[in-house]
């Protein structure tokens, strides 16, 4: 953030105002976000895989795949919010930090799930399988960096209802591809070789059947509610985020800015209740968000899109690579949704009016 900028903050204080009110200039690279963003215009472009322990199978644990529909708000909270330091007495220059903050609100829809080896235990779909309250950070001034990584100028704070707390320092690009992420484990005793276990055809009589359950969503990719789509490739588990891609075909991207949050940097981290620490441990979350300004329908109306690919490792039954520690299985969403209100109603509005039942998320 400018200088003059900052002064304007010490001179004012801090700010608080009505999201329609506020000067969005204010907001950094955040600054294209408030508002709500939904799959309404492009539904069923939500996906996530998860491995989770499943005694009653032959493996051990199970592979779920969910097709969703997400609501995400960002609402402005806070244009000025003061970190205060020490002044340095030499110079008399303000050792205060001044902190731009943005609520967001994250619901997910569940819409079709499946799960392999089958268990039964899928929810329903039509169901709320996420409700996610947090914040996202701009810290206009005195950011730590890093010489390879850059500056770490943005945040990402979230808690979830299964007891988990998130803190993912990050840095910001105009443009970054998509790359492919895969969502295969991490430690099983098949090591580096375990991405050819997966392409190992379903019939092959020297396959490893350890990873049955993703060498059967990668030849029988989870399509959901788009399978009479013609050419839809589907979601599978080496190239996670290969929808992403696709969703962008035929679009003209006219500008890209790039959020990467990461709870291994810094003073990052995640904080879960005991349970979740002994029985299937959240360890680490990298985070990209894609914001997009894309090509609309005249040159003065150009169409928002978000896309996001966020990958949390699991860390859950003893690893069999001879490494000290636990299998790192990922738990990977991605998402692409398109902006359809710039000043959305609170989320306290929405419970009032009946546009969302809190008590099932």
């Amino acid at each position: 953030m400018p200088e003059s900028s900052i002064e304007d903050i010490r001179e004012t204080g801090r700010v608080i105002t009505p999201a329609a009110e506020a000067d969005k200039t204010k907001l950094g690279p955040l600054k294209d976000l408030p508002g709500r963003w939904s799959n309404d215009a492009l539904p069923g472009r939500g996906w996530n895989i998860i491995a989770l322990p499943f005694f009653e199978g032959p493996f051990g644990y199970r592979l779920l795949m969910n097709q969703y529909n997400e609501d995400l708000t960002f609402e402005i909270a806070d244009t000025g919010v003061p970190n205060r330091g020490v002044e340095t007495a030499a110079t008399g220059i303000s050792g205060d930090q001044f902190v731009v903050a943005l609520d967001y609100q994250q619901v997910t829809t569940q819409i079709a799930a499946a799960d392999f080896p089958e268990s039964g235990l899928k929810a329903r779909n039509d169901t709320p399988i996420h409700h996610e309250p947090g914040l996202f950070l701009h810290m206009t001034n005195k950011a730590r960096s890093d010489e390879a990584l850059g500056t770490f100028d943005v945040a990402r704070l979230g808690t979830i209802p299964h007891g988990d707390s998130v803190l993912a320092l990050g840095t910001v690009h105009k443009s970054l591809g998509i790359p492919p992420m895969s969502g295969l484990p991490v430690g099983t005793r098949l090591g580096h070789a375990i991405l050819d276990e997966v392409l190992k055809p379903a019939d092959a009589t020297n396959r490893n059947d350890y990873v049955a359950p993703y060498r059967h969503f990668h030849h029988a990719p989870f399509k959901g509610t788009l399978a009479g789509l013609p050419d839809f490739p589907g979601f599978e588990p080496v190239d996670t985020t290969r929808l992403l891609r696709e969703a962008l075909a035929g679009e003209t991207v006219l500008q890209t800015t790039v959020l990467d949050f990461d709870t291994t940097i810094e003073s990052g981290g995640i904080l879960n209740i005991p349970f979740v620490v002994d029985e299937a441990n959240a360890t680490s979350m990298r985070s990209i968000f894609w914001i997009h300004k894309v090509k609309g329908t005249s040159p003065d109306k150009p169409r928002m899109l978000l896309q996001y690919a966020q990958f949390v490792f699991l860390d859950f039954f003893p690893r069999g690579d001879g490494s000290p520690g636990l299998i790192r299985w990922p738990h990977i969403s991605i998402n692409t949704m398109e902006k359809v209100e710039d000043d959305p109603k609170p989320m306290y509005a929405m419970v009032r009016d009946g546009k969302f039942d809190s008590s099932v998320a």
